[in-house]
């Protein structure tokens, strides 16, 4: 098994972060992989509270978590000492999270378009900007969840233009109405996942958490989807193609016209490819301005695709908080 993974695409102020709690990435089993980006792990112990900021990937995460002090957003959810999983759809703002006391997470995120072969009756925008408690997707029971939940700024526009997804059709998906249960778990009677919370949270040892998070997926899937694959390569080419960065050359090379490679990414990314192509530029902007002294802001605009540099800081702006002029990381 590889050793934790150093990444800090998408952390405000990473620096500052990794001084309050400990944080690590590992990679997950080797079936999983063509799925999940990676395994997070933080643990803190904390005598003032701290206020974390997240720009959030076009990723679904899988989170598992237990902390002494706050008060849990989900019903049900009586005690967060005793530790519980949600299920955070694709967040479209800035992710802010208050840690304070003792607290313990391990999560799960989710490649872009690599969720739904784990749950694949309902398209993953039916989880965009929602926090829902495990049980309520993984037994396939919809009981409504929590919209804008604490911890979560769910602004924006998911990026459905132009013929973008159409909530009333059909996607093609590999769902099906029969009210299949996905996978072998059995989160009907422990909604709040809280026995598969104690097996990933309770092991002091990383890898044991590791392992328990392999076990928790690897008994509900993944279900093979040709489709959910095109998505994935299609969204692992925003992010590494220098060229895939409208999406109209997205498409052409994809051989899909605009509409379809829409409402294939709502169904299975959650947003739309524009949507990803934009959160992409900020992650790119935000690593530039975290790693380097001076950051070159025009000629970076121009190497993200902008037309010049006042888009990039109007998108930047409203998505971080402030311009990236203003922006001074703890070094």
């Amino acid at each position: 098994m590889a050793g934790p993974r150093r990444d800090t695409r998408g952390i405000v102020d990473a620096a500052e972060l990794f001084t309050h709690v400990r944080f690590r990435r590992y990679e997950p089993a080797g079936p999983l992989r063509p799925y999940v980006d990676n395994y997070w792990l933080i643990d803190w112990d904390l005598t003032e509270p701290y206020a974390s900021h997240i720009v959030p990937h076009p990723s679904v995460n899988l989170v598992f978590q237990r902390f002494s002090e706050g008060t849990p957003d989900f019903p049900g959810v009586v005690r967060a000492a005793v530790g519980f999983g949600e299920v955070a759809g694709v967040a479209l703002g800035l992710f802010t999270q208050k840690l304070e006391g003792r607290g313990r997470v391990c999560g799960v995120k989710f490649r872009p378009g690599g969720f739904r072969p784990f749950a694949p009756e309902r398209p993953v925008s039916e989880w965009t900007g929602r926090r829902v408690l495990v049980g309520e997707v993984f037994s396939g029971c919809l009981r409504g969840g929590l919209a804008g939940a604490s911890g979560e700024n769910s602004g924006g526009d998911p990026g459905y233009d132009s013929g973008g997804y159409d909530s009333g059709g059909d996607d093609g998906g590999g769902g099906d109405d029969s009210g299949h249960e996905c996978g072998g778990g059995s989160e009907g009677d422990d909604p709040t996942g809280a026995r598969a919370a104690a097996l990933v949270l309770d092991p002091e040892d990383d890898l044991a958490r590791v392992a328990a998070l392999d076990a928790f997926l690897l008994t509900r899937g993944p279900r093979p989807d040709p489709r959910a694959d095109l998505a994935v390569e299609l969204a692992e080419r925003i992010r590494t193609d220098g060229t895939a960065l409208r999406v109209g050359e997205l498409s052409r090379g994809a051989g899909l016209s605009v509409r379809s490679l829409q409402r294939l990414f709502a169904a299975y990314v959650g947003v739309g490819p524009k949507w990803v192509v934009l959160r992409h530029r900020i992650h790119q902007a935000l690593e530039h301005a975290e790693s380097a002294a001076e950051v070159d802001w025009p000629t970076l605009a121009a190497d993200l695709g902008y037309a010049d540099q006042a888009h990039l800081v109007r998108d930047f702006t409203a998505t971080v908080g402030v311009p990236p002029t203003a922006y001074v990381p703890k070094r």
